[in-house]
């Protein structure tokens, strides 16, 4: 296995797990935050009452774009044989990413949780910090392939 196609498997998994985790926070854990002691149905029950609602669907839908995108990285990096720095660059991208996916697809939700509980629409939980992270840390990475990469090309002969 080349390490291109490494690179091809971790990436899609990592920005999978983080579509994962972006939907447990988004659906999960920021709503029972909202209503401490509160299981998910008596969250969502709850909401319904008020005429709020959880656009489950959506906020998959969207994430799911992120997986989408990186299976077709990978699918493209593999068919051109693109160079596993170029591509793990690609992927640092899509991870990079990541946290203004996740703002949008938290908007909606974070904002029915606050009208229905009357609490901050923002995140109630310390497990977007995650998130947070990996966006950084994708951000970084950016920076340092692109250096690999500008040092590996030879300098333009003088004119």
């Amino acid at each position: 296995m080349t390490s291109r196609n490494v690179v091809c498997m971790a990436g899609v998994i990592a920005v999978a797990l983080y579509a994962a985790w972006a939907a447990v926070q988004i659906l999960v854990l920021n709503p029972l935050a909202a209503v401490p002691g509160a299981s998910l149905a008596e969250v969502y029950a709850e909401m319904a009452a008020v005429g709020e609602r959880m656009p489950v669907t959506g906020v998959l839908v969207f994430l799911g774009i992120g997986v989408v995108i990186a299976v077709v990285v990978a699918v493209l990096s593999i068919r051109s044989r693109l160079d596993a720095t170029v591509t793990a660059l690609l992927f640092a991208s899509v991870l990079a990413l990541g946290v203004p996916a996740y703002f949008l697809a938290s908007f909606g939700p974070g904002m029915s949780v606050a009208d229905a509980f009357m609490v901050s629409g923002a995140d109630l939980t310390p497990w977007a910090a995650p998130l947070y992270i990996v966006s950084l840390l994708a951000s970084g990475a950016i920076v340092g392939l692109a250096v690999r990469l500008a040092r590996r090309r030879p300098a333009a002969a003088p004119a």
